[in-house]
């Protein structure tokens, strides 16, 4: 309470509860999940790997997630997300510059500008905060991606380190560049959660408190991804792990581009017979355990053969299980429920020659509203995968009509392209078939590009289907659960092509 008996605006830290305190929600990983912790196998699968985020109390100690205003916090320093002439218009740098008075915008124009990834200090003037930390997020395209996760790490990164250079004990972060960049909400939370957990680990012994602010619509999706990277039990730690995304950066959080990586390896011990008596023994294991002293192959001419394509039959397989095995772990722990009640992929019956025949309707995937990459791992990725484990044979259809084929150019590509990567290599000849229903031209054209050029193995399996009735000669009528809009297109264009001429 102040003097006058009014309440403060602002917001102790310290009263709020930290990650490990119980916070009367119920974790949504536990619920999402509770059908693969009934899986015995899947479970001793998961026990055979060490989490890259084991269970830390120490840290989860440090950690808060608060429902508010960042400006309001009163803790060391507060960080706002602006643009590179520190002057963007959004919720966050409104109400810090609301709050700290007209003098926090004079210092801004003495800072002259910041980069992108780069973070600049000013004092917090009227703020409760001591200090603000202004950084400025990436703007967010499809095809910048791994520029755009840098950049948003070597935010959070250089925010962590000016507050271990100036000895700050706690730190609140608003979430940076997401709605007016177009930052993707979940990918900006997976790299912010990864970040600081890493910085903690590594150099936050002298820090005592990171506070994610986050507002009603941003807090869903960061109770969701924390329990990944802070887990509160070992039981949470295990069922988190197949769901971590395949890049988790390195030891420092920082996203990792293996084509990028240089490798330095050691130099070759010096010999140094200092006595006769030594055995041979005791000389090579000063040798070092470099790739030379191993008699191992060039590092990175293998590489090379491997961004070529040139990799050994047994070098792929072993990538492939790596591979098959990561996903066999998501399918089998992500809830496909959603995707179910678009009724856009279902089994149905058997082909003339017994094949479960597995049915994609792309009509009924409201593309224009969702990130069609995460679809298509859902819709097919994931399902074909969880196929290709059993030992049986399938087939499946694919519906093309000009109703949605900006689905299907999109879908041909990664459809075809990572199944054939992720499945495994005796279970790739289960699929014996993929009937493509009505395609158009630049369908054709699409799908003959990928299978040539990409995954060749499936040129052979895919087959352009005209209408119903050459389908029919393939699978029985009464064996697949066609779409009525299926039937009513078919007849159109089968009156169309029929009709006699006048």
């Amino acid at each position: 309470m102040d003097p006058l008996g009014a309440r403060s605006q602002f917001v102790e830290v310290q009263n709020l509860p930290t990650w490990d305190q119980p916070q009367g929600v119920q974790d949504e990983v536990d619920g999402e999940n509770l059908l693969m912790e009934e899986d015995d196998q899947l479970t001793n699968q998961l026990n055979s790997f060490e989490s890259p985020f084991p269970f830390r109390q120490d840290i989860n100690s440090k950690i808060v997630l608060f429902n508010g205003d960042v400006a309001l916090l009163n803790c060391t320093a507060i960080v706002n997300t602006s643009n590179e002439t520190l002057t963007d218009k959004n919720p966050v740098s409104d109400s810090i510059h609301r709050n700290s008075g007209p003098e926090l915008r004079d210092e801004l124009l003495k800072l002259k500008g910041c980069r992108t990834g780069e973070a600049k200090m000013t004092e917090g003037f009227n703020l409760a905060a001591r200090f603000i930390i202004h950084t400025v997020g990436p703007k967010y395209k499809a095809k910048y991606r791994t520029a755009a996760e840098s950049s948003l790490y070597s935010c959070y990164r250089n925010v962590m380190q000016l507050a271990k250079e100036h000895a700050m004990a706690s730190v609140g972060f608003c979430v940076v560049s997401t709605v007016k960049r177009a930052y993707p909400l979940e990918d900006a939370t997976h790299i912010a959660l990864r970040t600081i957990r890493r910085f903690l680990e590594n150099h936050g012994e002298n820090i005592e408190m990171v506070v994610f602010a986050v507002s009603g619509v941003e807090e869903p999706v960061y109770r969701k991804l924390m329990p990944l990277y802070y887990p509160r039990s070992k039981k949470e730690e295990r069922i988190g792990l197949p769901l971590l995304p395949a890049n988790i950066g390195n030891s420092e959080g920082e996203p990792v581009v293996p084509e990028r990586q240089i490798r330095i390896a050691e130099k070759p011990g010096n010999l140094e017979d200092d006595s006769g008596d030594d055995s041979l023994e005791s000389d090579l294991g000063l040798v070092g355990s470099h790739a030379f002293a191993r008699m191992e192959g060039d590092v990175d001419k293998q590489r090379k053969l491997i961004l070529q394509g040139q990799m050994s039959e047994a070098a792929q397989q072993k990538q492939h299980q790596r591979n098959y095995n990561r996903w066999l772990c998501r399918a089998r722990a992500e809830d496909l429920s959603d995707i179910a009640a678009l009724k856009a992929l279902y089994q149905t019956g058997v082909d003339l020659c017994g094949r479960t025949v597995m049915v994609v309707v792309g009509r009924n995937i409201p593309v224009t509203l969702i990130d069609m990459e995460k679809v298509n791992e859902k819709m097919f990725i994931l399902p074909f995968v969880m196929c290709s484990d059993s030992p049986f044979y399938y087939s499946s259809i694919l519906f093309c009509t000009k109703f949605y084929i900006h689905f299907v150019r999109f879908s041909t590509k990664c459809c075809l392209t990572k199944v054939n990567l992720m499945v495994k290599f005796r279970f790739k000849k289960n699929l014996r078939a993929f009937y493509f229903i009505h395609p158009t031209f630049r369908s054709k054209v699409s799908t003959w590009f990928f299978t040539t050029f990409s995954v060749s193995g499936l040129k052979e399996k895919v087959h352009h289907i005209e209408n119903l009735q050459q389908l029919f000669t393939c699978i029985l009528p009464e064996q697949i659960d066609i779409p009525p809009f299926v039937l009513e297109y078919d007849t159109r264009v089968s009156i169309q092509l029929y009709s006699p001429t006048t």
